[in-house]
């Protein structure tokens, strides 16, 4: 039995070459692999000896000859391929191991791999006479099938065949992508070309599978991008319940919201209570404590079955604080204390009790609908305060300008149409998924009660008509902000300065569905 070994990730090479040895396997290997072999004590048959030619180009040709080719595609039950294998003495090859080169951690044009994927995908093809393994987590497995039946099942390699092509579909993706955006030619794309360049290669591998759909009666999972290590990854589940597709979706709404509020206002402790991806409560305060008090008196109702989001560490008092409010699906932080911990599973086994890093940037938006996609950049608050224009005779407070910011930013990552109030540093009414702006700004106001005097607002787009401003101000609202750029501007600007309060101008609209 002849093993032909080519890889770039070393991890448990010499454990895995050596049990296939112990297994009575040929070795053939060249270049670094070899070396490592060799290093290791092991014999290893140079491919140039199996070739009878020399590496050239650089070692860009090494395995591409027909004497490896051959060994890897003959089907065995073919007459014919093993008549030709015997007159041409080509040694038949029951093993691949083979993974590709990092193409993302140094793209170039050296780091295309030819040999690696073409070994690859021709085993992959004759997986029902040859088995190709591409990872070295792969490498266990393989070897306790091996030593206790002596030959890999019918299942086994396809699905080491499955993976295979996925593992070359995931590094060609990176090389297109690469050359999507300029290559070495050193030309940037266009600006649209390189968001929507014309074909998106996305390769997604399977992190984890989720306790069910966005209804129980649904199957769903986690994916991430092939050979990426986003944030989720990091989590840590302290107690709870399996996650579910809704978990992670509003748990991640959370925990960037809360991220960037911590970025609005440095010097401020954050929380965030979503329900269903949108805000019930968010709050700016003196500590950590302080901030879950105002979020959760915000809107207590909508709070149970939600998400609470704390931006810093859970230890005892907060824990205390969360357990005797409405019940938490999730609770995330950046860390629990043990009694935090402790006084949470007491008040609530199911409570799934997260702690994660920061969260990293949202980037590329793909959203499907049948055999169609709609891709997007991520929609990211562009225009900071200093940029806002104040179009009213009166100019905002310090006061005013922190509502107006936590108001703008919980209001851009609230599902449209979207008004949300803020006073004192807490968004005290959200209006969201509403068809009018008028009804949003209803329900904003309603949630927000007393609390909407003296509080300030934000809408996601313009105002069409004055109506919406006036039931704010009617309500006591002395403050707004909002897009601009209908052609009733004047006519809202107008009300404003009759209203007395502060209008701001941001000249970017956060619509999200």
């Amino acid at each position: 039995m002849r093993a032909l070994l080519s890889v770039y990730d070393k991890e448990g090479l010499v454990d895995f070459a050596r049990g296939l040895s112990e297994l009575g396997f040929e070795l053939v290997s060249s270049g670094g692999t070899a070396a490592a072999l060799r290093e290791a004590g092991l014999t290893a048959v140079d491919v140039a000896q199996v070739t009878g030619f020399p590496e050239m180009l650089d070692g860009r040709v090494k395995t591409l000859h027909p004497r490896i080719h051959g060994g890897i595609l003959a089907d065995r039950d073919v007459p014919e391929h093993r008549e030709a294998l015997a007159e041409h003495d080509i040694t038949p090859i029951e093993l691949v191991v083979s993974n590709l080169y990092p193409f993302t951690s140094k793209p170039s044009i050296e780091l295309i791999d030819i040999g690696g994927p073409s070994m690859v995908r021709a085993a992959a093809k004759n997986h029902r006479h040859v088995a190709v393994v591409t990872s070295p987590t792969q490498y266990a497995a393989v070897l306790e099938e091996l030593r206790a039946n002596g030959v890999l099942s019918d299942a086994t390699r396809h699905a080491l065949a499955r993976a295979a092509f996925a593992h070359t579909s995931s590094y060609d993706a990176e090389v297109v992508a690469w050359f999507d955006g300029g290559g070495e030619v050193g030309e940037a794309p266009s600006e649209v070309d390189a968001v929507v360049p014309a074909t998106l290669h996305l390769s997604l591998e399977r992190a984890e599978v989720t306790r069910y759909g966005e209804n129980p009666h649904q199957i769903a999972a986690r994916y991430r991008v092939t050979g990426s290590h986003p944030w989720w990854d990091d989590v840590t589940k302290h107690a709870g319940s399996a996650l579910s597709y809704l978990n992670f979706f509003d748990a991640d709404a959370a925990w960037r919201l809360v991220h960037e509020l911590i970025d609005d206002a440095p010097g401020y402790a954050a929380v965030a209570i979503i329900k269903h991806a949108n805000a019930s409560g968010a709050a700016l305060g003196s500590s950590l404590a302080d901030a879950f008090t105002k979020a959760l008196e915000a809107d207590p109702q909508s709070a149970f079955g939600g998400i609470v989001a704390v931006g810093g560490a859970v230890e005892e008092e907060l824990a205390t604080l969360i357990a005797a409010g409405p019940q938490a699906d999730v609770v995330i932080a950046a860390s629990f204390s043990d009694e935090a911990v402790a006084t949470l599973v007491k008040r609530r086994k199911a409570t799934r009790l997260l702690s994660a890093p920061s969260p990293e940037p949202l980037g590329l938006s793909v959203r499907t609908f049948g055999m169609s996609a709609l891709v997007q950049n991520a929609d990211e608050l562009v225009v900071p305060y200093a940029e806002w224009r104040c179009v009213t005779e009166r100019r905002p407070t310090d006061e005013q300008r922190l509502d107006l910011m936590l108001a703008w930013r919980v209001c851009a990552r609230t599902t449209s149409n979207a008004i949300v109030l803020a006073r004192d540093g807490v968004s005290v009414g959200v209006g969201a998924g509403q068809q009018s702006r008028v009804v949003a700004a209803g329900i904003a106001v309603e949630k927000a009660g007393d609390a909407a005097v003296g509080s300030a607002a934000a809408s996601d787009a313009f105002f069409p008509f004055a109506d919406g401003l006036e039931s704010l101000t009617a309500a006591g609202v002395t403050a707004v902000v909002q897009p601009g750029g209908s052609v009733r501007d004047a006519e809202v600007i107008d009300a404003a300065n009759a209203a007395g309060i502060v209008m701001m101008l941001t000249g970017e609209r956060h619509f999200r569905h």
